[in-house]
């Protein structure tokens, strides 16, 4: 396989079209190492249209999305490099590296220590030294980092229920959250957006499916 070209058909063929035309995020994925954070057993992926397992005794487990997800969330997101980021659901490592080329610094959260591991040696591998990676527990992870909040942008890498009020208090005024939300058979990717004490905006941006993220339970009956 030539890696390059690729890449390139990656970002021509499944990128733009999904209306990801943001250049500084086109040339982002045109420069990071995507291969770099793909299991060894799964590189031939790396550049497919689809998720890719990250743990092989667990079907419907965590994965790699794939790569127009990664993408348009990091084009609606729009960090910017004075701002602090949390990401919840570390998995391979990869929507971290790719957050923190835009953003000051990244606290990222991981419940399997063998993938807190192996994302840790990807970014140092690839150069990415804004990124702490935390080893949590699922019910900690859930919680957030409450310790660390406010946050500019916060992103679930996994499908949930619904957004807990706690996660969206731990944002700035004008921060961002970007999460899957809903049950099977579709699920929504949304964007929510802090514009008050208690208040804040919600934008549906694509319908997609995503393995569920570990330690989010049932749905409570808070409504905005």
């Amino acid at each position: 396989m030539n890696t390059e070209t690729a890449r390139f058909n990656m970002i021509e063929q499944q990128i733009r079209p999904w209306d990801v035309l943001d250049p500084a995020v086109l040339e982002l994925l045109g420069t990071l190492r995507r291969e770099d954070f793909v299991p060894p057993q799964r590189r031939a992926l790396a550049f497919v249209d689809a998720q890719i397992p990250l743990v092989d005794d667990a079907p419907g487990g965590p994965c790699m999305l794939e790569p127009k997800v990664e993408a348009r969330l990091l084009q609606e997101l729009q960090v910017q490099r004075h701002e602090k980021v949390l990401e919840i659901g570390t998995g391979s490592g990869f929507m971290a590296a790719l957050l923190a080329h835009r953003a000051m610094h990244v606290h990222t959260l991981e419940c399997r220590p063998a993938l807190a591991q192996m994302a840790r040696e990807s970014l140092r591998r690839n150069g990415v030294l804004n990124v702490t990676v935390h080893e949590v527990s699922a019910a900690e992870g859930a919680r957030g980092l409450p310790g660390e909040a406010p946050f500019d942008v916060i992103v679930l890498s996994g499908a949930l229920a619904e957004v807990p009020r706690a996660l969206l208090a731990q944002l700035k005024r004008g921060g961002r959250l970007a999460a899957f939300v809903g049950e099977l058979p579709i699920m929504q990717a949304r964007l929510y957006t802090r514009t008050g004490d208690a208040a804040w905006s919600e934008t549906e941006l694509f319908d997609t499916v995503v393995p569920r993220l570990e330690g989010f339970g049932a749905p409570s009956r808070f409504a905005f």
